[in-house]
């Protein structure tokens, strides 16, 4: 079960009732979990950059959509090798500054996935 994203600041978001201070994948299963940024940072020197290595570990067989939350300011990028990952497997993604990304999650229906950047 997908689980409501209440509300999201600088270095936080509010999911079901717990505040987590990292970023955060959300899989279908509905389980929030750790970002593991390191796959992106391994390739880039940096976690704003989500590479492909990443999109293949977030991605989930029958995911439809992908909801990123970019930061608060936006500056999380999909690099174009996990772009290209994802219209492969045939799941849209919105990209939208977290807390607009949050409202997106709050009303997606069907096979959803998340990914929840939380700073900038």
């Amino acid at each position: 079960m997908k689980p409501r994203i209440e509300s999201t600041g600088f270095g936080y978001i509010i999911v079901a009732g717990a505040r987590i201070e990292n970023d955060i994948v959300i899989p279908l299963s509905g389980k929030p979990a750790k970002r593991k940024k390191k796959l992106s940072k391994a390739i880039y020197g940096t976690s704003h950059i989500v590479s492909r290595d990443e999109a293949e570990y977030v991605y989930e067989e029958g995911a439809e959509l992908l909801v990123v939350g970019s930061g608060q300011y936006g500056n999380l990028t999909l690099s174009p090798e996990a772009s290209k990952y994802l219209a492969k497997c045939n799941c849209r993604v919105e990209l939208l500054p977290t807390p607009q990304a949050i409202q997106h999650w709050n009303g997606a229906k069907g096979m959803v996935i998340g990914l929840f950047h939380v700073t900038c």
